[in-house]
């Protein structure tokens, strides 16, 4: 079983905290869906408190990081603060050991004061991004992200995004199918398009949930195996092509094809998890038309070919069943 540490520190944020919690802490066997070994490690002796007020006990120190595949950063408590040394060389020993290194928001502070962001892309909180860049020249700062995967550093944006960001390892670890279980049950999507931009200025008053926007997100997904193009979607959602550009990217930080194109991969990797249908079979009910044009983009999406995620994808599903 794959162990995921949370490290915690003194006047910790409670919801990163239990963004991690939530995620790999909870026991979903009851719905047939892989558990992880959770375990939650203290950078600093005694009663921790959150910034909230309340308090938590951690029965474990970082000795706890050494049994880690996973090793998880929540927000760090004051970016102007360097973070404990024997944190940091937890951290480093860990990666040097094979584990996974991941921060949630200013967590990003902790692994670049660890040197694992030197030459490496990376995100956080778009209000700490330029503070990140100027105090970690080394680092690639990228702030219109919801998150980075630097194959075994990983880094998030602020708050919310570190759901996007434990969904993804979850995906990495079981496959799309699995992730998207792990969502429903948090009652959050399996995968959000866009950064942080669509973050930083005031949101429009219609959001994703409501509205004829809603309405032909369904209808896309439904009939993704067609040539969707942006005039069949705007006629759809009874605007203007120009309209319906606009009020898109200002409702989900992307473009519609961009959108499109997202939702057919996704399509693609549960038929490759679930079925024994051949590539090109995949390719046309997901509307990419033929395989080559699917593995082009598959794998600039996912990083690997179709028949490498299946047979990746597939032998995990058969161990579950077993």
């Amino acid at each position: 079983m794959h162990t995921v540490a949370l490290v915690v520190f003194d006047r910790i944020s409670p919801f990163e905290m239990a963004v991690p919690c939530e995620v790999f802490g909870s026991d979903r066997s009851d719905v047939g869906l892989p558990n992880y070994r959770f375990l939650v490690c203290a950078a600093e002796e005694g009663l921790l408190r959150t910034d909230a007020g309340f308090g938590i006990v951690a029965h474990r120190g970082l000795d706890g990081l050494r049994e880690a595949q996973t090793v998880v950063v929540p927000a760090w408590r004051d970016v102007e603060e360097a973070p404990p040394a024997v944190l940091v060389e937890a951290l480093r020993r860990s990666y040097r050991s094979g584990a996974r290194i991941v921060s949630l928001c200013s967590g990003a502070f902790v692994l670049a004061a660890a040197g694992l962001l030197d030459g490496r892309r990376a995100t956080t909180h778009w209000m700490y991004a330029g503070e990140l860049a100027g105090r970690f020249p080394e680092v690639e700062v990228d702030p219109n992200v919801l998150y980075v995967d630097q194959g075994r550093i990983l880094t998030s944006a602020g708050t919310a995004a570190g759901i996007d960001l434990c969904l993804h390892l979850v995906r990495l670890d079981h496959g799309a199918e699995v992730a998207n279980a792990f969502a429903r049950r948090m009652v959050v999507p399996p995968h959000r398009d866009g950064g942080q931009a669509q973050y930083v200025r005031t949101p429009v008053a219609e959001g994703p949930g409501e509205g004829p926007l809603t309405e032909t997100l369904e209808w896309a997904s439904a009939n993704l195996g067609l040539p969707l193009t942006v005039a069949q979607m705007a006629h759809h959602a009874r605007m203007s092509e120009r309209t319906f550009a606009r009020r898109f990217r200002e409702v989900s930080g992307t473009t519609p094809l961009r959108w499109v194109l997202k939702q057919r991969v996704l399509a693609a990797q549960r038929r490759l998890e679930s079925s024994e249908d051949p590539v090109e079979r995949v390719a046309q009910d997901c509307g990419f038309g033929t395989g080559a044009t699917l593995r082009l983009h598959f794998g600039r999406e996912v990083g690997v070919s179709p028949t490498r995620y299946r047979e990746t994808f597939k032998q995990k599903t058969a161990r579950r069943s077993a």
